[in-house]
């Protein structure tokens, strides 16, 4: 007998694991028929939703958007802006990991992005994933400039300017270099988010 829930249909059976895939290795090209063995259907069934790799990317990404993330930081209001912001970007490096994994992290970009011939795809696949980093960025300070944190203005640069010191210390941890670096890692988030957040974040 069932449990009383309805299975998901083939196109969301698809984007759930086209996104369990890209959440376990953020430089996966989902092939169609790696796609199409998980999500447990055929390629031609996946063909039929997402003609494309393009297209089946920016429907996982788009249907990301808006999907709250459980426990965000960003909505402890007891706590300063900046406090919050911080532990956000922290779970985003958090992902990549250090040591060993960051480096397969980054290998993982090399041989995707940049040692093969990049192809209209790829640049496509890249950007889709790069919108959706800068939007959960945006998001986050969505958040604070409607508690006045953050000028409202500023929320698209803040995100890039965010993002570009992320990508820099995701490269710092898959460097061989001295485990201290972690304390100074914390220091730079804080120094980058209190350029972005109004007054320092003070609460």
């Amino acid at each position: 007998m069932g449990d009383g829930r309805t299975r998901p249909g083939t196109r969301d059976r698809i984007l759930i694991a086209a996104a369990s895939m890209l959440g376990e290795d953020p430089t996966t090209r989902l092939s169609v028929r790696a796609v199409a063995a998980r999500a447990g259907t055929s390629t031609g069934s996946l063909r039929h939703f997402f003609p494309t790799q393009r297209a089946l990317l920016d429907a996982v990404v788009a249907g990301l958007y808006d999907v709250d993330i459980p426990g965000d930081p960003i909505h402890d209001t007891d706590r300063a802006p900046t406090e919050r912001l911080v532990d956000c970007l922290r779970q985003v490096l958090a992902q990549v990991g250090t040591g060993e994994r960051a480096r397969q992290y980054w290998r993982g970009i090399h041989d995707t992005y940049i040692a093969p011939e990049v192809t209209t795809e790829d640049v496509a696949a890249f950007r889709s994933l790069e919108r959706f980093g800068l939007h959960l960025i945006e998001r986050w300070l969505t958040v604070l400039a409607e508690e006045g944190a953050v000028p409202r203005e500023d929320v698209g640069a803040g995100a890039r300017f965010l993002t570009t010191v992320l990508n820099g210390l995701f490269v710092e941890r898959a460097l061989p270099a001295d485990p201290a670096r972690l304390g100074v890692e914390s220091e730079t988030l804080r120094r980058a988010v209190e350029a972005v957040v109004r007054g320092g974040g003070s609460a």
